[in-house]
């Protein structure tokens, strides 16, 4: 007669658990992963910021409105730049104390298919007046912040462009979403302003930090104009240098 063997109940119950967990058994297949989580973009993905800049700015020359800035620059008086882009296409940028050394207000104007510097009689040193120009805006006479609201607004659209984009917190005053551009491209001189520049969901800058100063949103914007004349006649002439004239010259004393 053969013995039956018994096994402690500490032992059957340790047998049970490791053939239970059979190394050679096929664990059963795992879900497919969420929609979402396949779906996400990383948030160090370098091509996400340059892709809002670019909706953002593609927002901004969609916009018909009339909106004002303060400006910051140079340990100066705060000035004010106002800006109007009107329903049929054309835009003007007001820029207090701009030329003649702070005595002169100015505006940049495209109208009737040309871009003019006008001089306006709003300043210390009174003037009327629009210049049409038939090429860029000499340096000595280009304020900068003007080019916010035209021409570098098809830079940052256009993805061909050598910048790099990020995404950072607002600055002191600052509002909407923050970008700190830079040109990439080291070897040639860069088209516009290294700075941080801040956008509404709407395309409206909300502020602006460059070499030209900062400028922040006063306000909300008000509804656009139908069409932007000049203020003022177009005049023969080079435009308006940003910096003071130098002071006549002391009439010579008549000699006896």
């Amino acid at each position: 007669m053969v013995s039956r063997l018994v096994l402690p109940p500490v032992l059957v119950l340790v047998l049970a658990a490791v053939s239970g967990c059979g190394g050679g058994s096929t664990p059963p297949a795992s879900a497919d992963p969420s929609p979402s989580a396949a779906s996400a973009v990383p948030n160090n993905d370098p091509a996400q910021p340059r892709a809002k800049l670019a909706a953002r700015a593609a927002a901004a020359k969609d916009l018909r409105q009339a909106v004002s800035y303060a400006w910051k620059a140079g340990g100066r008086p705060d000035r004010t730049v106002s800006v109007q882009r009107a329903v049929d296409g054309s835009w003007r940028v007001d820029m207090q104390g701009a030329a003649h050394g702070g005595a002169v207000d100015i505006a940049l104007v495209f109208t009737g298919g040309a871009l003019h510097q006008c001089a306006l009689s709003t300043g210390a040193e009174r003037r009327t007046g629009c210049v049409r120009l038939d090429g860029p805006l000499p340096r000595t006479a280009d304020p900068k912040v003007w080019h916010l609201f035209s021409d570098w607004l098809d830079l940052f659209t256009d993805r061909a462009q050598a910048l790099e984009v990020s995404i950072v917190a607002p600055f002191s005053g600052a509002g909407g979403e923050c970008f700190s551009i830079e040109s990439s491209a080291v070897s040639m001189q860069s088209p516009l302003d290294a700075g941080i520049y801040c956008y509404e969901r709407d395309g409206t800058l909300a502020a602006a930090r460059m070499s030209a100063g900062t400028l922040l949103l006063i306000g909300q914007p008000a509804s656009a104009p139908p069409a932007l004349p000049l203020p003022g006649p177009v005049v023969a002439g080079a435009p308006l240098p940003l910096a003071a004239p130098p002071p006549p010259s002391a009439a010579p004393t008549p000699s006896h």
